[in-house]
């Protein structure tokens, strides 16, 4: 194809930059991550080969990845960083772009982008793009202490199209629950099951590790730009020492990603007409022949975790579209933040991992370095400085995001050819309907290792994270150790683990594994369910049939933390375990609130904010409430406390006390079942309003709208309470306990006849019950009955 055969608009790579620097190296200036991209934009405006204040100029497109101190809610700038990235470094290149971009997190961005920015210009709404992006974690990490510290903060006046971190999907709070928060521990889930797939010996494995990146460190130590330009040899990458400690099983530090960099790497992109009219010479144009986006399932559903087939198949297509196969190509550039990464593509291609072409352009992500999600924007800078050394050669980059999750590719060549535009909707259809093992966020019983990792901290301490699967129903879960359960750890660190059994069971904490359910008992005694004398945070009054239980944090105005919660589920298991106790009454101490909720500064100080199986307070999601609840509301009863009351029989107020369910308001839902009863007790406007502004209702609307029994005087609730229980005291607790039976039994049937005449064994009991012969009795004889509870 000749250049005048070209489509105007079709899109062409004209000009790519890098640009590095190293603490205690000369030149060393410890930039921040917009000076760094900077000089990285003006290295590709350069590389461009015309002038450079006319490409700037022209540029309409400006896209940015992220750093990673910008990649979660929780993370964190030491030294400040832009609140609008893209702008900040267009401001210093002398660019004035009409749309600026912040791409989601996830190695497979800068792929992504530039494959995006392309089909923007093919489709005619965009000429000159630029895609860039930089860490400077190293230097922030160096500097973040000093005493004399720079300050990175910036502001920007300018629209900015931030797409938002883009996780959803990728983490989710039971594989935070479970330690899977960690990115190496995430990715030795998979190694450790490719192994085991593989049958092979954990010594053989680390060899065949070790082999894989050895290359790697020899292209890393001629690049530049490379954080650690040192070959090694595959004995010593697999080799845990003193400078290569171990960090999860089976990775030691040389084979996972490093992070500490200063780099940065931009890639400019535009029409064939813009850059003739911009007078870019032909000699540096680069087309994209082919690309891919695919997306994998999320963790639990995937059927085998020692592949990425996803990835696979992105591969596949991009070759296909570009018309080639593997081996056309002159070059390949593999994501390689771990091994698995680049075992499983070369698994699924046939490729072999001693390919002589090399799998890596750069040197990879744990030796020539790993910049937050822009690696592989540097390797596509890589990847067009060696097309352009060989014309008409092909180059493949792969790049990878989240847990072996989003996969981008794309096919590269000088030979001219007009743009393909995407056809991956019916590949990623099929992805998403592959089937999907069920999943047991609770787990309980025996069960079988599916894969495992054991990581290794600083001071030698080990904990495990486990993927099994129950032998009652082949359901996949995730778990982990008891802290300091060396007869597990011992299992997972020697011989094969994977495939022999394991004993679940679950907490509301999480699920826990060891080797037998006998040591299940040993590491976790059963709680009896019996009151104790004391407790830290709640206080009980026994007081003949009836318990009084108050939450005694008025200095956070009784909200609840885990220990408070799991106080309040023993008393509760302790209270429906007792023949003697009829009736319950929950309050809070004081007078300023019942329950405030969720303990939010619990959660701020970094401690896992977790609730008992039995829910919020014990209450929430227990199944069977079979006794009587009482709430008595003295104050507010805020989102979580709200929700324990929803959750109580009978709800007495006082005349002071206001009542919301306030987590929009902080980010949260009512997530302990607020979402379901307040729709279910109230009229469906007032749970809608309610739920979605956070709004606070007095104590008299809650009585009118159906939510509170009865309002008295301000500090009379608890008194109100006793009085309620007193009158539930005067029937017989057999009958009590039946009517509560047969009321939640028939709750979700809507037909009345249906529900009146649903199958129940509560009234055949209650019918040969002492407490019903001794009803009937007392009645004949006209004298109160004396209740016997059976």
């Amino acid at each position: 194809m000749t250049g005048t055969e070209l489509d105007p608009s079709t899109p062409v790579v004209v000009g790519v930059g890098q640009f590095s620097e190293r603490i205690g190296e000369p030149g060393y200036q410890a930039l921040s991550a917009v000076d760094l991209a900077a000089r990285a934009v003006r290295s590709a405006l350069r590389d461009a080969g015309a002038d450079e204040g006319a490409l700037a100029g022209a540029v309409d497109t400006v896209a940015g990845i992220r750093q990673f101190e910008n990649s979660s809610p929780v993370a964190s700038a030491p030294l400040g960083r832009s609140d609008n990235y893209p702008r900040s470094v267009a401001n210093r290149v002398g660019a004035s772009p009409a749309r600026a971009v912040l791409e989601v997190s996830g190695g497979q961005g800068p792929q992504h982008l530039v494959t995006e920015l392309a089909a923007t210009i093919a489709a005619g709404d965009s000429e000159v793009a630029l895609a860039f992006g930089s860490e400077a974690i190293s230097t922030v990490q160096h500097l973040a202490s000093a005493d004399d510290k720079p300050d990175f903060t910036e502001h920007v006046e300018a629209s900015l199209e931030d797409r938002g971190f883009g996780l959803q999907g990728l983490i989710t709070r039971e594989q935070l629950d479970h330690g899977l928060a960690d990115v190496p521990a995430q990715y030795a889930l998979f190694e450790n099951a490719r192994r085991a797939r593989l049958k092979l010996s954990r010594e053989d494995y680390a060899t065949a590790m070790g082999e894989l990146f050895a290359p790697f460190t020899k292209v890393a130590a001629t690049n530049p730009h490379a954080a650690a330009p040192i070959e090694r040899d595959a004995r010593e990458l697999a080799t845990p020492s003193e400078s290569n400690r171990p960090v999860v099983d089976p990775y030691p530090r040389y084979l996972v990603a490093r992070e500490k960099v200063n780099q940065a790497a931009a890639v400019l992109v535009m029409s064939v007409r813009a850059a003739e009219r911009l007078g870019v010479p032909r000699a540096n144009w680069v087309f994209l022949h082919g690309h891919a986006d695919t997306r994998e399932r999320p963790l639990f559903e995937r059927d085998d975790l020692s592949r990425a087939p996803a990835a696979v198949l992105a591969v596949e297509h991009a070759l296909r579209t570009a018309g080639i196969t593997v081996a056309d190509l002159h070059c390949i550039d593999l994501y390689s933040c771990f091994p698995i990464a680049v075992f499983a593509v070369c698994d699924g291609l046939g490729l072999a991992t001693d390919d002589p072409r090399g799998l890596t352009v750069t040197g990879g992500l744990p030796f020539f370095g790993g910049p937050g999600n822009n690696y592989s924007m540097h390797a596509i800078a890589e990847t067009v400085s060696r097309l352009r050394q060989r014309p008409g050669g092909y180059g493949l980059v792969g790049a990878n995001g989240g847990m072996l999750s989003k996969y981008s590719v794309g096919v590269y060549s000088t030979t001219p050819v007009n743009w393909r535009a995407d056809t991956g909707a019916e590949i990623q259809a099929e992805i998403d309907s592959w089937p999907a093992p069920g999943h047991a966020q609770q787990a309980d019983g025996w069960a079988t290792i599916e894969t495992y990792t054991v990581k290794y901290g600083r001071d030698g301490k080990r904990s495990a994270v486990v993927i099994g699967r129950l032998e009652s129903d082949g359901r996949r879960f995730v778990a982990t150790d008891h802290g300091g359960d060396e007869e597990l750890l011992d299992r997972l660190c020697t011989g094969e683990p994977i495939g022999t059994r394991v004993y679940a069971r679950s907490f509301g904490f999480g699920n826990r594994v060891t080797t037998t359910a006998e040591r299940m008992a040993e590491l976790f005694p059963p709680r009896p369910k019996a009151l104790r004398q004391r407790y830290e945070f709640v206080e009980v009054r026994r007081d003949g049939h009836v318990l009084e239980i108050t939450i005694n944090r008025p200095e956070s105005r009784n909200s609840l933390h885990p220990p408070a919660n799991q106080e309040l589920d023993e008393i509760f298991d302790a209270y429906f375990a007792d023949d003697g106790l009829w009736v319950a009454i929950l309050t809070g101490a004081g007078d300023k609130a019942f329950s405030a909720g969720n303990d939010l500064m619990y959660s701020a100080s970094g401690k896992q904010l977790w609730v008992p199986k039995n829910g919020f307070a014990g209450l929430t999601s227990r199944r069977q409430l079979h006794k009587p609840v009482i709430a008595a509301v003295n104050g507010f009863a805020m989102g979580g406390g709200l929700e324990i009351a929803l959750a109580c029989h009978l709800v007495v107020a006082d005349e002071t006390a206001q009542f919301a369910l306030s987590e929009v308001r902080v980010g949260l839902i009512a997530g302990a079942g607020g979402l379901i009863r307040l729709p279910r007790t109230v009229p469906p406007k007032v749970a809608n309003e309610m739920i979605l502004t956070g709004k606070r209702i007095s104590a008299q609307q809650a009585q009118q709208w159906g939510l509170v029994n009865r309002v008295v005087e301000q500090g009379a609730a608890l008194r109100a309470a006793r009085e309620l229980a007193g009158e539930i005291l005067a029937g017989s607790p057999t009958s009590v306990r039946a009517s509560l039976q047969v009321m939640e039994q028939t709750q979700g049937i809507p037909d009345v006849v249906d529900a009146v005449t649903h199958p129940t064994g509560a009234l055949d009991d209650l019918l040969v019950s002492e407490d019903t012969i001794e009803g009937i009795t007392a009645f004949a004889q006209k004298r109160p009955p004396v209740w016997r509870n059976r």
